[in-house]
């Protein structure tokens, strides 16, 4: 088998494992293999073709990270799809700590409220955001 030929099949593989993982690093060093097995194609030796695919590699990632870290961050434990939806709640599972049941889609929901707030069962409130399995309500609808 030709050098070149495992570069590119090297290179597919690589895009193909990106897929799975969504963080574009695995495509830049996917990338990185393509410019190894053009390398190789044109004739050059195995360590130029290893330099040319690791400087689009590294290059690659680099960029890619510098993309990431300019993207401003989602807020933590926020679920926009659930964010302004109504709520019932059932009742208290622990008062003191501010810990309600809530009916949401069909199905009871451990909610955190404010401290501030004391809604009697049978308030609506609606859904600030969410963290983990807990859902974040107030009674005010968030804008």
């Amino acid at each position: 088998m030709e050098l070149w030929l495992i570069w590119v099949v090297a290179g597919f593989a690589l895009v193909i494992a990106e897929l799975v993982t969504g963080t574009f690093y695995l495509l830049m060093i996917g990338l990185g293999a393509f410019a190894g097995a053009v390398a190789a194609w044109l004739g050059a030796n195995l360590l130029v073709q290893a330099l040319v695919g690791s400087v689009v590699a590294v290059g690659g990632s680099l960029g890619v990270h510098h993309w990431h870290s300019r993207q401003p961050a989602s807020p933590t434990g926020s679920n926009l799809l659930d964010r302004g939806q109504p709520v019932v709640l059932e009742g208290w599972s622990n008062e003191a700590a501010r810990i309600a049941r809530v009916r949401y889609r069909g199905a009871f929901w451990d909610a955190k409220l404010r401290a501030d707030e004391h809604p009697a069962p049978g308030s609506t409130l609606y859904i600030e955001s969410q963290e983990g399995n807990t859902l974040i309500v107030a009674s005010a609808k968030p804008s």
